[in-house]
């Protein structure tokens, strides 16, 4: 059995028309007769499960919506675009392109997520936080404000990215992050014994996190995890001058020379 149906009513943009729908039965929090939002198809929102457009919501193209998502206000969906699981697009957020939101993500406020881009887990982008490429936001992760994620970085964990910041490339920010503009994180590489990418950014405490490879730590950490794996040579030196760097651009040269006034000789 159908739980909503195409209506008459439709609008037109860019030549296309979408209609109206209307539940045939209740379902979730939908009651029979409840009028929702606009799809193009039917194909758009799944016939299964309680997914629901409400609002003067949108979904367009191959989009499709399904599981117990939501999308509602003025949100759109276009493109190949998939919202499934318990996942939430509100407000005038748009999600388009081949992008993903799943699971009990939610995208809301001017939010855009785009390109090959996936939001999942507890995730949230919100703002006019811009999510595109092949970028990945979970865990608990939150990106809002005016911040971007983009290229092949991934934000995960306890993660919130905001303001200005610009979050691309291979970085991975994760764990207990906090980076709200772009000196509170600094991406370097290819270096190492894996000729790999290491991330340095601030921390809730306002000290600095490293991931690098399976490594997830304080910056102190790192520097021990360094000499008790390479000693002292090059990869060693390299990674600690990585280090130097990142003190110097986060924490700020009063705090550089502060956390240096004790070594006895230069890396």
């Amino acid at each position: 059995m159908k739980k909503y149906e195409l209506t008459a009513e439709f609008i037109e943009k860019w030549g296309k028309k979408l209609f109206r729908i209307k539940a045939l039965i209740s379902f979730g929090s939908v009651e029979a007769g409840e009028l929702g939002g606009y799809v193009e198809k039917e194909d758009n929102l799944a016939q299964t499960g309680n997914a629901w457009v409400s609002g003067d919501a949108r979904v367009s193209g191959d989009a499709r919506v399904s599981g117990n998502a939501w999308v509602s206000g003025d949100a759109r969906v276009s493109g190949n675009a998939r919202v499934s699981g318990n996942a939430r697009v509100s407000g005038d957020a748009r999600v388009s392109g081949d992008a993903w939101v799943y699971g009990n993500a939610r995208v809301s406020g001017n939010a855009r997520v785009s390109g090959d881009a996936r939001v999942s887990g507890n995730a949230w982008v919100s703002g006019n936080a811009w999510v595109s490429g092949n970028a990945r936001v979970y865990g608990d992760a939150e990106v809002y404000g005016d911040a971007r994620v983009y290229g092949d970085a991934e934000v995960c964990g306890d993660a919130r990215v905001c303001g200005d910041a610009r979050v691309s490339g291979d970085a991975r920010v994760s764990g207990d992050a906090r980076v709200s503009g772009d000196a509170d994180y600094l991406l370097i590489g290819r270096i190492g014994s894996r000729f790999s990418f290491t991330t340095f950014f601030k921390n809730k405490d306002k000290g600095i996190t490293v991931s690098c490879g399976c490594f997830l730590g304080t910056i102190a950490e790192f520097r021990a995890k360094v000499t008790d794996t390479h000693g002292n040579n090059k990869h060693a030196k390299m990674y600690n001058l990585a280090a130097d760097m990142a003190e110097l651009q986060i924490l700020g040269e009063e705090h550089f020379d502060k956390l240096n006034t004790n070594k006895s000789e230069p890396f």
